[in-house]
């Protein structure tokens, strides 16, 4: 079986300009920070990112690398929104496609099954459907109910974060939630997890069921030990709520400053001198 180890730069220098990248976890917990940063790190721009959002597209938009936003929410869970998108949602320097929750999940499953829609009710009757001219219903051919036709949310790369992975692309979460990693992953025509550890495939711990990713689903494995802070990966660590309460109140310039401009190790050591 293939060796899929990279780096992050390894990661950063496959995409390119103009991609649709969709970032999976959930709000502030198990996002693929890591690669976010390697993403701020490099001269990528006008990218089109696809997220159930936290602090991935707080510092994305912060640092102009999105043109196109579609998102359920973004949220750091206990700070409501997160403020750095928020002003620039505010000033309108966006393009933003906004949905609900069910129909973000049902345009990645669509991507993932190879079809161009799934039909779904969520949105009916709600400003989702004002607000987005584009999406369309269709009549049930058994029974004429009005569905939206919710199009597949096709993406050029996916990135996700694991608790284990071995080296050849079976990836394991330990924690409560899967947060549609594996739909993210199978939208995608490339897929890169960072994880915490690159175990042996033998010493893969607890039930088959948390082994969501396989092999045939994953391109790049990077191990980032610490690499969803400041965003929780439990079992091996919660959310880092006083960090994230230092992000949410700083301003822009001197929060990358002190901990965007060392790279994954420079940000890391930044942290550490901090707490």
């Amino acid at each position: 079986m293939r060796d899929k180890t990279m780096t992050p730069a390894d990661v950063v220098a496959e995409l390119s300009d103009g991609m649709t990248i969709g970032i999976g976890g959930w709000g502030s917990r198990r996002k693929p920070m890591a690669l976010v940063r390697a993403i701020l790190d490099s001269p990528l721009k006008d990218l089109t990112i696809v997220s159930y959002g936290g602090p991935d597209v707080g510092l994305l938009a912060a640092a102009g690398k999105i043109r196109k936003l579609v998102f359920g929410f973004v949220s750091l869970d206990t700070v409501a929104y997160d403020p750095y998108f928020q002003r620039i949602r505010q000033a309108g320097s966006l393009e933003i496609t906004e949905l609900d929750e069910g129909m973000f999940q049902c345009g990645l499953l669509a991507a993932g099954h190879r079809l161009p829609f799934m039909p779904i009710r969520a949105g009916l009757g709600s400003d989702v459907m004002r607000l987005n001219p584009q999406l369309r219903t269709v009549r049930s051919p058994y029974d004429d109910e009005e569905l939206v036709a919710m199009p597949a949310l096709h993406l050029d790369a996916a990135l996700v974060h694991m608790n284990r992975a071995d080296r050849h692309g079976n990836a394991q979460y330990l924690g409560p939630d899967p947060y549609f990693d594996d739909l993210f992953c199978l939208a995608a025509k490339r897929r890169y997890v960072s994880c915490e550890r690159i175990v042996e495939t033998t010493e893969f711990e607890g039930p088959v069921q948390a082994l969501l990713l396989n092999r045939m689903m994953v391109d790049g494995v990077v191990q980032t030990p610490n690499g969803a802070h400041f965003t929780s990966c439990v079992p091996d660590y919660p959310r880092d709520e006083k960090f994230q309460r230092l992000y949410a109140e700083a301003d822009w310039e001197s929060f990358a400053d002190r901990f965007l401009t060392g790279g994954e190790r420079g940000y890391q050591e930044a942290v550490a001198a901090w707490r």
